[in-house]
């Protein structure tokens, strides 16, 4: 089996489960340092409340699809494509967010954390509610940009639910080294390449949100040639002309190919609209990471030294 369509999935599940690790493992260690240990149930309930919620939520987006073809079977052609648009678009734009988000509260999230822990602790009857809230949230959060970015790869639902499993388990080894063996892991380094390496990936889906969006374009001008022709490019529909078509010398689905694919966003087939795209992206999400970087990521230091 070709592992490399996995590594996408892999890289973003890492990334975000090691941001839930670190509100859990800080939640934790406050909980320890207030000697309210026996909340930790409730920290635990939140991680599996919010794991189930992913789960759930990834059921819930695929019966959606699945009965919507289903219904309309005469439409698929057209549904498919737009599914597909609307996924990508909606795991760019959290993904996106995500990522300058946290780049900007990082300095600041440790001390909200315990702020809130504290905060709760003084409620007393509260108590339990607000820590499992607030480690449920966090989970959930990372689950579901997860899940809409697994259902971007649909193509590869195996290797992407693999890549997920290793980013997870990833996450887990990173928090108990963190917060449960004393660790020590340069935070600021991890998230600053994990953080490069998701803008890439993200770009690579602005490449096929328009390739799918030219699909759906496409599909609508066919069903209704006469009455909704909405191709205005003969190499393509919307997209303009074709920049290159290496399928015969580098194709994107077989090595090294699948890996420029795979973390650099390269496509055997390219066109104008799609570079454009993929250069406005870089340029300004790319752009306001790097500017966001000075406000200072994510302490070097273990949170539990």
């Amino acid at each position: 089996m070709d592992f490399a369509p996995a590594l996408p999935t892999f890289f973003v599940t890492l990334r975000e489960g090691v941001e839930a690790a670190l509100v859990v493992g800080i939640v934790l260690a406050c909980l320890n340092k207030a000697q309210q240990s026996q909340l930790n149930r409730w920290v635990y309930l939140g991680i599996g409340a919010g794991l189930l919620g992913s789960v759930l939520s990834g059921i819930v987006i695929f019966n959606s699809v699945a009965q919507a073809q289903q219904a309309l079977p005469t439409l698929e052609p057209i549904i498919e494509p737009f599914f597909d648009c609307l996924f990508c678009a909606i795991a760019i734009v959290m993904l996106s967010w995500m990522l300058l988000w946290m780049t900007r509260q990082a300095r600041s999230l440790k001390g909200d954390i315990e702020g809130n822990v504290i905060a709760a602790l003084q409620g007393d009857d509260a108590a339990g509610i607000t820590i499992f809230s607030l480690v449920c949230i966090a989970v959930l959060r990372e689950g579901i940009e997860t899940v809409l970015f697994i259902f971007t790869n649909v193509q590869q639902s195996v290797t992407a639910v693999i890549g997920a499993a290793g980013g997870l388990l990833g996450a887990t080894l990173i928090g108990l080294a963190l917060f449960k063996w004393g660790v020590r892991i340069n935070l600021k380094a991890f998230f600053q390449v994990m953080g490069v390496l998701l803008i890439l990936i993200v770009g690579g889906l602005v490449i096929s949100f328009f390739r799918n969006l030219d699909a759906a374009f496409l599909a609508i001008s066919n069903f209704d040639p006469v009455n909704a022709d909405l191709c205005i490019s003969q190499a393509s529909c919307i997209l303009g002309p074709q920049l290159w078509d290496a399928r015969a010398v580098l194709p994107d689905h077989e090595f090294p190919g699948v890996l420029l694919k795979t973390l650099l966003g390269y496509r055997e087939q390219l066109f104008a609209g799609q570079l454009l795209a993929y250069v406005a992206f870089i340029i300004t999400v790319g752009g306001t990471y790097f500017r966001s970087l000075g406000a200072g990521p994510t302490a070097q230091k273990s949170p539990s030294s």
